[in-house]
Parts: structure tokens; C-alpha cells; sequence
């Protein structure tokens, strides 16, 4: 099925799909880390990716800003890897102080429950991203 027709609609299907993909990846691995229940673990990361979602929008209409105050156009390399860094490093900050509220653990496992759902998420990402176009076509702007 083609979307690419319908660029908003598409947009929508892939967000809620990635999201749901993600919230039950969120769940299996904080499952396999975490001393926790499934259930504590879906609520976690439903929260997680509320907390994701809110942060995004923020972030981005913040980096669309300064964005648009810049001299040179366009997004090079060096542009999007700030971009992914900054957005990352900020969620991290916002993720640290509850994951280590609901697991009841240190800063540390914490941390270490983050760098693995990152790596699980770049996994992710790439292999969602690869599937969705192949089932639903590539957008507009990459044919």
C-alpha cells in the first residue's frame, strides 16, 4: 500500500505504529534488565514514551528556532548528529530520575537500563524504518 500520496497519513500510521513497536521493546527489555513484573515494565514505558513524545515536541520546536537564526542553511552531517545527541541526552535527563523512582535503583542501573534501550532503539529504529517503507512505499522526498 502506497502512502506516499498521503504524506500526513503516513506520517501518523508510522508514528503510532513505532510507538507501539517500541513501547512493547521498552517492556521486553526493561523486563530482561529489571528486577520487575510485565506489567510494571508496560506501565513504565508507556510512561517513557509519553515523556519521549512531549520532550520531542519541545525539543524540536526549540532546535527549529534556533534553526531558523542560523546563517548557514540545511542539515549537514555535523547539524543532525548534534540534533540526534542533543535530543538523546536530553531524554536521558528526563528518563534517569524516574527509572530510578520505579525500579528502585542507583543512578548507575539506571544508567545502564538506559544505554541498553538506545542500543535496542537504534536496532529498532533502522529495522522498523526499513519494514515500514517497504510495506507502505518511501515518502515523497526520498524518490
Amino acid at each position: 500500500m502506497a502512502l506516499h500520496h498521503h504524506p500526513r497519513l503516513r506520517r501518523v500510521i508510522y508514528a503510532t505504529l513505532f510507538e507501539a513497536g517500541g513501547i512493547l521493546l521498552s517492556t521486553a527489555v526493561l523486563l530482561a534488565l529489571a528486577d520487575t513484573t510485565a506489567g510494571s515494565s508496560l506501565v513504565f514505558s508507556i510512561l517513557a514514551s509519553t515523556v519521549a513524545m512531549l520532550w520531542n515536541l519541545a525539543f524540536n520546536a526549540g532546535f527549529e528556532a534556533w534553526e531558523t537564526r542560523q546563517t548557514v542553511k540545511g542539515r549537514s552531517l555535523a547539524r543532525r548528529t548534534a540534533h540526534a545527541m542533543l535530543f538523546e541526552a536530553g531524554l536521558v535527563l528526563f528518563l534517569l530520575p524516574l527509572t530510578m523512582w520505579w525500579f528502585s535503583v542507583t543512578l548507575l542501573q539506571a544508567l545502564a537500563y538506559e544505554a541498553a534501550l538506545i542500543i535496542a532503539f537504534l536496532i529498532y529504529t533502522w529495522v522498523f524504518t526499513w519494514a515500514f517503507d517497504r510495506l507502505f512505499g518511501l515518502p515523497a522526498s526520498a524518490r
